[in-house]
C-alpha cells in the first residue's frame, strides 16, 4: 500500500468525506452547493499536493473520493438483494465492492490529472474537468453502461440551468459543471489575476446559461397546447414487489389496477400501467384474462403495460399495446437490460454458484434487437411515442435515431429501491431526457414517482411514490425539436475538443516551481 495510506490516515478519511458530502446534492436533497466545496477542496488537495504524491498516490486519492460518493448514494441498489434469501449473503459485496468498481473511473481520471501537474492553475481545472468527464462518459458506457448520479444531476431542480441540455446535452453539462464547481479553488489558489479573469468569464457565461433558461421558460408558455381527442391515464399503484415470487394473486392484481383505472366504455383512453404487472404470464398466454378486460374496456380504449414475453426460447421484458379484447397491437422488447438484476454477466460462472438474476428467472432475459416507434394513428388515437422501460430512461443520446415522435412513454418498476433515494435518483433522469429530446414524457411506475413531464423538465402532474393513483391527461405541449436531439453525443467531444484547444492556448511555457 502506498505510504501516504500507511502516513497519512487524515487526508485518506478528508477525501472520502468529501466524496460523501458530494452525494448530498443528488436528487431527493439537491444541495448543489454542496459542490463548490468538495469539488474544489479535492482539486486543492492535488494541486497543494502535487509535488509531494506518486502516481499511484493520485489514483488512489481519486478512487477514494469516488468510493465515499457511490457508497454513500448507490447503497439502495442492497434493497433490491432483501426479497429473495439467495441473495442477502451478497449483501456486504454490493454495498461496498459496486461503489469500488465505479470509483475507479474517479482513480483513472486522478491518475491521468498527475501527468500535467506543472501546468497554470486554470489549465490545470481544465484539464481536471476533462479527464473526469472523459471516465463519466466511459463509465455511461462501457459495456452495458451505466451513468447514473453523474454531478449534473445535482441541478435536477434547478430548471433554468437545465434547458441548456437541449443545445448540448447531459455529458456536456457535467464538464460544465465540473469546471463551475472547482472554479472557488482560484480564490485560494490565486496565483495572478488572470486567474481571476477566467473565474469572472466562466461567471459571464453561468449568467448567460441562465438567461437562455429563461427565455425557454417564456417560450414555453406560447408552446400550444396539443389537444389529444382522447384521454391518458398514468396509472400508478403499489403493489407488493413479493409478486414477483407468488403466482397466486395476479387475477386479484389485474382487478385492483383495472378499479384504479376506472375504465369509461364512451371515452377514447389510453391506459399506461407500469412494468411487469402480469410478472407470471406471458405474453402469449394473456388471452386468459379476455373476459375480465371485455367487461371492464371497450373499443374505445388501448392499454400499454409491461409484461414477459417469450420467443423461441428467449425471454424478454417487454412493453405490450393491447385492446379490449387482449388483442396484441404492439411489442417492444427491452433492449438495455440491468445487470444482475436481468441478465448475469459470465452466466454459466455465476450460476455455477447457484447465483440467478434478481427478478426471479433462472435464466437471464435476452435484449431486444431494436427500438421502433410506436404509432397508434390506425387504432383511433392520433399519438406516437417511443417506449422505454425502466432503466432505459437513463441513457442519454442513444434512445432513438428518428426523432419524428409526439412523447416518450417509460414504465418502470421502482419498488426493487424500497423507500430510499434510489426512486427520486430515477425520476430525475426523465426530466433531463425529456429537455435533451424535447418531448413530453409519461412515466408510469409502480412503487414509484408517476408523471407527465413536458418538454421543458417541468412536472406538469405527478402521483409521489407514497400514494397510488391515477394522473389524467388531455392535453400535451407540442414536442420540439432540439440541437442535441439531432447530434446526440457528438457534442461532448466537440466540447472536448474547445477544452483541449483553450489549454494549449493558455499554457505556459514556465514550469510552475
Amino acid at each position: 500500500m502506498s505510504k501516504f495510506f500507511k502516513k497519512n490516515f487524515l487526508p485518506h478519511l478528508y477525501i472520502f468525506c468529501l466524496g460523501i458530502l458530494s452525494s448530498f446534492s443528488l436528487p431527493p436533497y439537491n444541495f448543489f452547493l454542496i459542490n463548490f466545496f468538495t469539488f474544489s477542496g479535492l482539486f486543492v488537495f492535488f494541486v497543494k499536493q502535487r509535488f509531494n504524491l506518486t502516481k499511484k498516490d493520485f489514483f488512489l486519492s481519486g478512487w477514494m473520493f469516488g468510493f465515499g460518493y457511490f457508497m454513500s448514494s448507490l447503497y439502495w441498489i442492497t434493497i433490491s438483494l432483501t426479497f429473495d434469501q439467495t441473495f442477502k449473503i451478497l449483501i456486504p459485496i454490493a454495498f461496498i465492492l459496486i461503489p469500488l468498481f465505479l470509483a475507479i473511473f474517479y482513480g483513472l481520471a486522478a491518475y491521468i490529472f498527475y501527468f500535467f501537474k506543472q501546468l497554470n492553475n486554470i489549465c490545470l481545472i481544465l484539464i481536471f474537468s476533462v479527464t473526469l468527464s472523459i471516465a463519466e462518459f466511459i463509465r455511461g458506457n462501457i459495456l452495458s453502461g451505466f451513468p447514473w448520479n453523474l454531478i449534473s444531476f445535482s441541478f435536477s431542480e434547478f430548471l433554468p440551468i437545465l434547458q441548456i441540455l437541449s443545445l448540448i446535452g447531459t455529458y456536456s453539462f457535467n464538464l460544465f459543471c465540473i469546471t463551475l464547481f472547482v472554479l472557488p479553488s482560484l480564490v485560494y489558489l490565486k496565483k495572478s489575476k488572470y486567474d481571476m479573469y477566467f473565474m469572472f468569464s466562466y461567471v459571464i457565461l453561468l449568467i448567460s446559461v441562465i438567461i437562455f433558461g429563461q427565455l425557454e421558460f417564456e417560450k414555453s408558455k406560447y408552446n400550444l397546447l396539443k389537444d389529444n381527442y382522447f384521454t391518458i391515464k398514468i396509472v400508478s399503484p403499489k403493489i407488493g414487489i413479493e409478486r414477483f415470487y407468488y403466482t397466486e394473486n395476479e387475477e386479484e392484481i389485474l382487478q385492483s389496477l383495472i378499479k384504479l383505472s376506472k375504465p369509461n366504455k364512451e371515452v377514447k383512453t389510453i391506459f399506461v400501467w407500469p412494468e411487469g404487472v402480469f410478472n407470471n404470464t406471458e405474453l402469449k398466454n394473456l388471452k386468459k384474462y379476455k373476459n375480465s378486460f371485455r367487461e371492464k374496456f371497450s373499443n374505445n380504449h388501448l392499454v400499454i403495460f409491461g409484461i414477459n414475453n417469450i420467443v423461441n426460447k428467449k425471454i424478454y421484458n417487454s412493453l405490450a399495446v393491447v385492446n379490449n379484447n387482449l388483442d396484441i397491437i404492439e411489442v417492444y422488447n427491452k433492449n438495455n437490460l440491468v445487470p444482475f438484476g436481468e441478465f448475469l454477466p459470465l452466466e454459466t460462472f455465476f450460476k455455477s454458484f447457484g447465483i440467478k438474476t434478481i427478478t426471479n428467472f433462472y435464466n437471464s432475459y435476452s435484449s431486444g434487437e431494436k427500438r421502433d416507434l410506436i404509432h397508434l394513428e390506425k387504432f383511433g388515437f392520433d399519438i406516437s411515442f417511443l417506449p422505454l422501460i425502466c432503466y432505459e430512461i437513463i441513457y442519454s443520446g442513444k434512445l432513438s435515431k428518428n426523432n419524428n415522435y409526439d412523447l416518450i412513454i417509460n414504465i418502470s418498476e421502482d419498488g426493487w429501491f424500497g423507500t430510499s433515494v434510489g426512486p427520486y435518483q430515477h425520476f430525475s433522469h426523465s426530466i433531463f431526457r425529456s429537455i435533451e429530446e424535447g418531448k413530453s414524457i409519461i412515466r408510469s411506475t409502480n412503487n414509484g414517482t408517476s408523471a407527465l413531464i413536458d418538454p421543458y423538465g417541468q412536472t406538469v402532474k405527478i402521483s409521489e411514490s407514497t400514494y397510488e393513483g391515477v394522473i389524467e391527461i388531455n392535453q400535451l405541449k407540442n414536442p420540439k425539436k432540439t440541437f442535441f436531439s439531432k447530434y446526440g453525443n457528438n457534442m461532448f467531444f466537440y466540447f472536448i475538443v474547445i477544452y483541449i484547444s483553450l489549454i494549449f492556448f493558455l499554457k505556459s511555457n514556465r514550469e510552475i516551481k
